[in-house]
């Protein structure tokens, strides 16, 4: 899988190009007021072709654009004087100015570049022409390879989005799986749950490369005549997996912090640490092994069309469910006790468990309507503008690494206990405190 992936787009990536190309420097051949080798056409249309056709038809206006308006000054200035050096350099000033007025962007350079190549012809209508000619030529080339070379990218989204959401359950089968293999009394090696920690932290970059996948999903998408046999679907399903990518990084935050707590429980040398409870720890494994048959489920629906996700909607709905129970054996277990040679109750720590399990939890019960339905009006918003929340959840991950790396290199003892006790009960109110047993 991992060979087809990298080699087939880069085979199609060659082929496409060299097609549109090729085409491009025949067709210039036979236009009459091209120029005798019209090597320009094949540029522009390498140049004009993008992954996307809105892309394509962007960068084709852009190319047009700067193109005319560099030949335009080129053949204004050399029909009123003659070829210098100090003429020559005024040119590419005012080309460079005229690009930056008509915000033409990556195609800024194409302005003076056209200009200097007809003015030092003695701005020749037959190559001012010529080149006009070939860039049109070009960008029509490009322009149809764009139209029969833009399929639509929402196979590798949705199997992108699949395979982070099976990474997301098989770190938490894993985590299970080391919490349910102890004995009573023995708390998880801190050196395993760091691990687990790290294996969350590698998610992050799974993350990057779904949303960078799924971005290009959208813009294959948009002018796509591809999307016309099926009006409605396409929008439904980019918005299932956008939000399904959104789901999925929010449980992969979560869990880190979940993971946190464990660590820091498991660094406790006394018995009123949670994690030493063989019960305790039997629990808190069948949470999450629930919870990472309901990310597999849940992985499946967001790929799934809306007209066929009612069965994955039910088993969704029944993993969540079967959670939810034994989310409240854990709670009860997980009461605030004292260990049986006196001190701290530990209580902060079970309640971090219990809060992380439920927050990863609730985070998974969506909405089916919700999910698959599409955005009520078109998307006005630039793309940076809508990509913010995702950026902001990186950075607040981020935060929480090197927050999680700091607290890691801390010695265990009753040092960081007494620290997040203070934490706590800064944000406690006084009746909270009474003790419960």
């Amino acid at each position: 899988m991992l060979v087809r992936k990298r080699t087939q787009p880069t085979a199609v990536y060659i082929a496409r190009l060299t097609a549109t190309a090729t085409f491009a420097y025949l067709l210039a051949l036979v236009v009459p007021a091209g120029t005798d080798r019209p090597v320009l056409a094949p540029l522009t249309a390498l140049l004009v072709l993008q992954a996307s056709l809105f892309q394509t038809i962007r960068s084709g206006i852009k190319k047009v654009i700067s193109v005319l308006a560099g030949v335009l000054a080129a053949v204004t200035l050399s029909a009123f004087v003659g070829f210098s050096w100090w003429l020559l350099a005024l040119l590419i000033a005012g080309a460079l100015l005229l690009g930056l007025l008509l915000r033409l962007g990556d195609d800024l350079l194409e302005v003076p570049i056209s200009a200097m190549l007809i003015f030092a012809s003695a701005g020749e209508h037959a190559a001012a022409s010529g080149r006009v000619v070939d860039t049109l030529v070009g960008t029509a080339a490009g322009l149809a390879g764009g139209l029969i070379f833009a399929p639509l990218r929402t196979q590798p989204a949705r199997e992108a989005v699949s395979e982070l959401a099976g990474r997301l359950a098989g770190l938490l089968d894993g985590m299970a799986a080391d919490l349910a293999g102890l004995p009573d009394g023995d708390a998880p090696d801190p050196d395993r749950v760091v691990q687990w920690l790290d294996q969350g932290r590698a998610l992050r970059s799974e993350i990057e490369r779904v949303d960078d996948l799924l971005r290009q999903a959208e813009d294959a998408a948009r002018l796509n005549p591809r999307t016309l046999h099926a009006p409605g679907t396409q929008p439904a399903t980019e918005v299932a997996l956008r939000g399904g990518l959104e789901t999925l990084e929010h449980a992969a935050v979560t869990l880190r912090v979940l993971a946190r707590s464990v660590l820091d429980s498991s660094r406790i040398p006394s018995a009123a640490s949670p994690v030493r409870d063989e019960q305790t720890r039997a629990r808190l494994a069948g949470v999450l092994t629930q919870l990472g048959e309901a990310i597999r489920a849940y992985g499946r629906l967001v790929q799934t069309p809306p007209a066929e996700a009612e069965p994955l909607a039910s088993e969704l709905a029944a993993r969540l469910e079967d959670a939810h129970r034994q989310q409240d054996e854990l709670a009860a277990i997980l009461e605030p006790r004292t260990a049986p040679e006196g001190g701290s109750t530990e209580w902060p720590l079970r309640g971090e468990i219990l809060s992380h399990v439920d927050r990863l939890r609730t985070g998974l019960d969506v909405d089916l309507g919700e999910l698959a339905m599409p955005p009520a009006r078109p998307r006005v918003r630039p793309r940076r503008r809508a990509r913010r929340p995702a950026r902001e959840n990186r950075r607040e991950g981020r935060r929480e690494n090197r927050r999680e790396n700091r607290a890691a290199r801390q010695p265990a003892g009753p040092g960081p206990r007494r620290r997040l006790h203070r934490q706590v009960l800064k944000v406690m109110r006084p009746r909270d405190m009474t003790p419960t047993r």
